[in-house]
C-alpha cells in the first residue's frame, strides 16, 4: 500500500484540525445538498405565486380603471344636461311651458311693518302652453284641426279693437281655461 507522506509544520497542523476523508464526510454532504435543493425549489414556486398574486391585481386595477373612467363619462353627460337645464333661457322656457309669467314690481317689509315699494301684480299669460289634461280633451273634441296647445302663439291674441265685429271675439270659456297642477315632490 501506499504511504502518505507525512506533513510537516504548518500543513500538519492544518491536516489536524480538518476530519480525516472517509464514509462520513459524504453522508454529511446529502442532507445539505437536499436543504439547499429544497430552498431553491421553494423560492421558485413562491416566486410564481408572488407573481400570479401581482398579475391578478394588474388584471383588477386595469377593470377598476376601465370603470371609473366609464363613470367619470357619465358624470360629465350628466353634468352637462344639469346646465343645459339650469341655464336661463331654459329655465324661462320650462316656467313659460308650466303657465309661469314674470313677476311684478315688489314690495317689500320693513321690520316695523311700513312697507316700501308699490306692488304691481304679474301679468295674465296670453295663451297657456301647457294645458290640463282635462281641458286637452275638451278642446280637441270641440274644435278639430286647431292648433297645439303646446307651441307658443304666433301672434298676440284678437281684442275688441282690433276684432272686425264684436260678435266674433272668442271668449275663454272655464273648459279652456288651464288649472294649475301640482308638481311632485314640491
Amino acid at each position: 500500500m501506499t504511504r502518505k507522506p507525512e506533513l510537516k509544520g504548518r500543513a500538519a497542523r492544518l491536516a489536524r484540525l480538518l476530519p480525516t476523508g472517509g464514509p462520513r464526510g459524504q453522508a454529511a454532504r446529502a442532507p445539505f445538498v437536499l436543504l439547499v435543493v429544497l430552498l431553491l425549489g421553494g423560492g421558485l414556486i413562491g416566486l410564481l405565486v408572488l407573481n400570479s398574486a401581482l398579475s391578478e391585481g394588474s388584471f383588477q386595477l386595469e377593470d377598476l380603471k376601465q370603470r371609473t373612467k366609464e363613470l367619470t363619462d357619465e358624470e360629465q353627460a350628466l353634468q352637462r344636461d344639469i346646465d343645459a337645464y339650469s341655464a336661463p333661457q331654459a329655465l324661462q322656457r320650462r316656467a313659460r311651458e308650466l303657465g309661469m309669467v314674470p313677476g311684478g314690481d315688489p314690495a317689500f317689509l320693513d321690520p316695523d311693518g311700513t312697507v316700501k315699494g308699490v306692488p304691481s301684480p304679474a301679468p295674465a299669460a296670453a295663451t297657456p302652453l301647457v294645458l290640463a289634461p282635462e281641458a286637452l280633451a275638451s278642446t280637441s273634441a270641440g274644435v278639430a284641426g286647431t292648433a297645439s296647445p303646446y307651441t307658443e302663439p304666433s301672434a298676440p291674441a284678437p281684442t275688441p279693437t282690433t276684432a272686425a265685429a264684436p260678435s266674433t271675439v272668442a271668449t275663454p270659456t272655464t273648459a279652456a281655461t288651464p288649472t294649475p297642477t301640482p308638481t311632485p315632490g314640491r
